[in-house]
């Protein structure tokens, strides 16, 4: 990772789990002055050792505008929204409310921030590989990380320069996972990791080091990289 200036300020919103947290954390070592937003009080004070915690609804396009404009200019954002499992299972057993809680809980979050956010430099959005796969029982979910994929090429012509792009996870171990007992999610990893080129499944380290060289990649732009271990690949 690019080592950054004492006054490169990144805000990353979601930061207080899984990849949200390996990005804040890994930013912050590499010398970036890091705001790390969250609604949960207790995962918010275990970062205020390498980053400034701010609790905001990210739902809430009033609460992340008064957010932003306190914030006031600065030279990324880091967009790593989840409302974890909310819409996973077969189409026609998923109710409609669980749908639209799946798109309240991250494209219109990241609508909110990209509205108001006063970002010099960068913005990069975290999306997932269900937007690309052909999973069964992943319609609702590939409908939302669609959506964030599919606004990232005419942000990038309308925000210019401002970059924006986005990272496209595969299957990560992080607490997103926590609705399977502990012996069904090692299951799954497992068996996804013998399909997979990479031969097992990511860290959110590597999911965050790919977020952070698109932070750093001053030449790249509307640009959706996965980091799904060659799982679209395969």
């Amino acid at each position: 990772m690019n080592n950054f200036s004492d006054d490169t300020h990144v805000v990353v919103m979601g930061g207080t789990a899984g990849i949200g947290l390996a990005t804040a954390r890994n930013l912050s070592a590499a010398g970036a002055e890091v705001t790390v937003t969250g609604r949960d009080e207790e995962r918010l004070a275990a970062t205020k050792s390498f980053a400034r915690p701010v609790r905001v609804d990210s739902t809430d396009e009033a609460a992340v505008h008064a957010f932003l404009a306190q914030v006031g200019r600065f030279d990324h954002l880091v967009l790593a929204f989840s409302p974890g499992a909310v819409g996973l299972g077969r189409l026609a057993d998923t109710p409609v409310g669980d749908v639209r809680k799946a798109f309240a809980g991250k494209l219109f979050p990241y609508l909110h921030a990209i509205r108001h956010a006063q970002v010099t430099g960068s913005i990069t959005m975290l999306s997932a590989v269900s937007a690309r796969a052909a999973l069964p029982g992943t319609a609702a979910l590939a409908a939302v990380n669609g959506a964030v994929e599919r606004i990232v090429s005419p942000l990038a012509a309308e925000l210019a320069p401002i970059r924006v792009n986005a990272v496209s996870p595969g299957i990560v171990d992080t607490s997103w996972w926590d609705f399977l007992p502990a012996d069904q999610r090692q299951a799954q990893f497992a068996s996804a990791a013998a399909t997979i080129p990479a031969g097992r499944v990511a860290t959110p380290d590597d999911v965050a080091e790919a977020i952070a060289y698109l932070i750093t990649a001053t030449y790249v732009t509307g640009t959706i990289l996965p980091v799904d271990g060659g799982a679209t690949v395969a």
